[in-house]
């Protein structure tokens, strides 16, 4: 009984180590074929003008291969869905997980569940409809299609990972530490903000690292908002990301133009591992300390 019982914890041992092993060499292909197809047309075109050069016209004679404009875009465009995003999911977590009542946890729960089931194309759909003309008349601008459209949206999108993950991680926060510190004589608000927060911290720095991937990697909803040009960023001017910069002139594209936006894809890879890898450093920096 005790041979079977260890020949079982063997195989799933073994199970769980080819499943690890399959996805890391996913991540391996993925790399090795990124590298392979965008490190040409950077080298055809060369590193400087093709990272910093301003001017993107791929289909003109003889054409322009910058991409800065779309750099700076996904930067800002991400910092700016974060900076609206963030602050509405955590409040909105510790709110959930502390104070709302069970009647309102459940509605508000659901919906949340429901904004993480939402096709991205049916918030651009909404963007494009709603947000867009709104924009335009409040703000008196020729086109809504913006920038700010597109962060407004990618706020909403990234509202339900950092919702529910936050969620999971001041639940798991031991009662006793909010006990003693009620104990202490500290009120509810400041137990849950001073001791239950600072507790979950590395679980809500996981939700935001995960609502930074999802409003970097998104383009079609972006695509319907953002008015996809390849203009320097501002808030209400048309802008393209480079997500859709990719997915926007792929269909079509052939020999250089091709390579380049391959390139554009290898760009926004080692993108999103340096903001990765940064988060990661800043979370076990302050694990030590």
């Amino acid at each position: 009984m005790k041979n079977k019982k260890q020949l079982f914890e063997t195989a799933i041992h073994g199970v769980f180590l080819i499943l690890g092993l399959i996805t890391v060499g996913c991540v391996l292909l993925i790399t090795i074929y990124l590298i392979l197809a965008g490190i040409p047309a950077i080298r055809e075109i060369g590193p400087v003008k093709f990272l910093f050069g301003d001017t993107w016209k791929s289909t003109a004679q003889p054409p322009s291969f910058g991409i800065l404009p779309f750099i700076l875009t996904s930067v800002y465009g991400t910092a700016g869905a974060i900076v609206l995003g963030v602050p509405i999911g955590f409040l909105t977590a510790v709110y959930l997980a502390k104070l709302a009542p069970p009647g309102i946890r459940a509605a508000v729960s659901s919906a949340v569940s429901l904004l993480a089931g939402i096709p991205s194309v049916v918030y651009g759909l909404v963007g494009m409809l709603v947000l867009v003309p709104g924009i335009r008349n409040l703000f008196h601008v020729p086109d809504g299609a913006s920038l700010l459209a597109a962060i407004i949206v990618l706020a909403i999108m990234i509202l339900p990972s950092i919702i529910n993950v936050s969620i999971t991680a001041l639940e798991a926060v031991p009662h006793e530490y909010e006990d003693a510190s009620l104990a202490l004589g500290a009120t509810p608000v400041e137990t849950y903000f001073k001791v239950s927060v600072p507790a979950a911290k590395s679980g809500i720095a996981a939700a935001v690292v995960l609502g930074v991937g999802r409003a970097i990697g998104e383009a079609m909803a972006v695509m319907m908002v953002s008015g996809n040009a390849p203009n320097m960023p501002s808030f209400f001017q048309s802008v393209r990301f480079l997500t859709t910069a990719v997915a926007s002139e792929m269909s079509y594209a052939s020999g250089l133009q091709r390579e380049a936006l391959f390139s554009i894809a290898l760009v926004l890879f080692l993108f999103i591992m340096l903001i990765n890898a940064t988060l990661n450093f800043f979370l076990k920096r302050s694990k030590e300390g």
